[in-house]
């Protein structure tokens, strides 16, 4: 069973966020199924939504991974069960 989830990027715009993001979440068997992106001014908006397979992909371990990523991009990367971030902005 999948576990969807979202996930935000937001920092300065450099090469290699996009890469870096995708590369940790496919390390730890996450599904990236939509993808939107934009850059105002140097500054870099990301967010994902992303199946977790619950047997393969650990949500906490996901979300370790992605905080080393961010530390390594200097980025900020949160990642949250989708219907938390639903509830949170009444979608």
């Amino acid at each position: 069973m999948a576990l969807n989830t979202v996930v935000t990027v937001l920092g300065a715009d450099r090469t290699g966020i996009i890469a870096g993001v995708c590369t940790t979440l496919a390390a730890n068997n996450a599904n990236i199924y939509d993808i939107r992106q934009t850059v105002i001014d140097d500054i870099f908006s990301m967010t994902m939504k992303v199946a977790l397979d619950e047997e393969t992909a650990d949500f906490n371990t996901v979300q370790d991974a992605l905080k080393k990523t961010a530390e390594e991009l200097g980025v900020q990367i949160q990642i949250q069960r989708e219907e938390v971030f639903k509830f949170m902005y009444n979608l």
